[in-house]
């Protein structure tokens, strides 16, 4: 039934019961043959209304007995049939055929024929008529109790069968995503890797061929090679995430490759040693009591002191460089400025570089600050919290 959805079970069919008991009470106190007998026959009769719906025979059972024995000594009328008709409602509800119209017939059959041969003040054809009427509440309370195990019987096909959409929509989601993720592999390993190889190789070549002839390396050239070798690992290291990762999370520090390791702020003087190799001037401070990082807090600052430092080599013309990394309880602070000729003025127009800064700091749930300094030249602060992102 969907009546009452939000009660208990229990209590509802304890409430019916009682409603029951003190109806059929009310209908022994007014009836003059009703006596102790007939008042213990309609409690215990509708008290076994409780039972309804997890065991609807014992219901079915004992109503009928129990009501047959007040209608045949107290003659009460149509009152004495409402348990044995939320009996029948709830077995026919329960999926049962037979025994519901027998206990139909059986109640009816017996009082008509109690009310037939002990009838004085009424017309058999009224007795008749009124047996009759009872058989059409009787009916009713079977058909509704069908329609009722029909209607909770599609509901439950319709919730299966959407559930069954909405598993479908994910595995499909999933492999879509799992195919666009080989998909982006592929064109990395096609287009970058073979690229990246090749200046691999050349760097290397040109470096054997100085050190061969007896001539200095250029230290361009050792930063070539050195910042290529980097990008060929971390570029295998997130084609391997995108083949393999079932979630698509695509984080290279969830495969535990080489990328990740070294995207950490522990190689962070290696970074800064390969962009002094360029001729940028870079200095480096950290305060505050270093110690261990979120794993993404940790790269996601490595990235930002990279593609910061990338950005001062590029378009800052020979400015110089300091990084700042203040380790906090509550909060990493990531901070690179430069001198170079950006100025409230003339803004940098931003790039896809600090485009993705933005994006990894809003993603941790910090916050970045990337414009030029009053003094001159250019800031990236990025202030990214230890905890959970929210």
């Amino acid at each position: 039934m969907t009546f009452l959805r939000g009660w208990h079970p229990l209590a509802v069919d304890s409430a019916l019961a009682a409603v029951v008991a003190v109806m059929l009470a009310a209908a022994v106190l007014v009836t003059p043959q009703a006596g102790a007998l007939d008042l213990a026959a309609v409690l215990v009769g509708s008290l076994s209304l409780v039972a309804w719906r997890r065991a609807p025979l014992v219901p079915l059972v004992v109503g009928t007995v129990s009501m047959l024995v007040f209608s045949v000594h107290a003659q009460p009328g149509p009152p004495a049939a409402f348990p044995v008709l939320v009996a029948v409602f709830g077995a026919v509800w329960a999926g049962h055929r037979l025994l519901p119209a027998l206990a139909s017939v059986v109640f009816l059959g017996v009082s008509l024929a109690t009310d037939l041969a002990t009838a004085t003040g009424q017309s058999p054809k009224d007795i008749v008529q009124g047996t009759t009427l009872l058989l059409g509440w009787f009916l009713a309370s079977g058909v509704t109790a069908t329609v009722t195990r029909h209607r909770q019987a599609y509901l439950e096909q319709v919730e299966e069968r959407a559930a069954e959409a909405e598993r479908t929509r994910e595995e499909v989601a999933r492999r879509r995503a799992g195919e666009e993720r080989l998909r982006i592999a592929r064109e990395l390993h096609d287009s970058l890797t073979h690229s990246i190889s090749v200046i691999k190789v050349q760097a290397g070549v040109a470096v054997h061929l100085a050190r061969k002839r007896g001539e200095d390396v250029p230290g361009a050239l050792l930063a070539i090679q050195e910042a290529s070798g980097d990008a060929m690992r971390e570029l295998r290291a997130t084609l391997e995430v995108l083949r393999d990762d079932p979630d698509g999370s695509g984080d290279p520090d969830a495969s535990g490759g080489s990328g990740a390791q070294d995207s950490r702020l522990d190689r962070l003087d290696d970074l800064v040693e390969r962009a002094r190799s360029t001729g940028l001037a870079a200095t480096v401070t950290i305060s505050g009591v270093r110690h261990e990082l979120p794993a993404e807090v940790d790269r996601a600052a490595y990235r930002i002191v990279q593609e910061a430092l990338t950005n001062v080599s590029r378009h800052a013309g020979g400015a110089a460089a300091c990084v700042r990394v203040d380790f906090g309880g509550d909060e990493l602070v990531v901070q690179v400025d430069d001198d170079g000729l950006a100025s409230a003025d003339a803004p940098p127009v931003p790039g896809v570089g600090l485009l993705g800064m933005r994006e990894r700091v809003t993603a941790l749930g910090g916050r970045l600050r990337a414009e030029p300094r009053p003094e001159g030249g250019f800031t990236v602060r990025a202030e990214l919290p230890l905890g959970e992102p929210t």
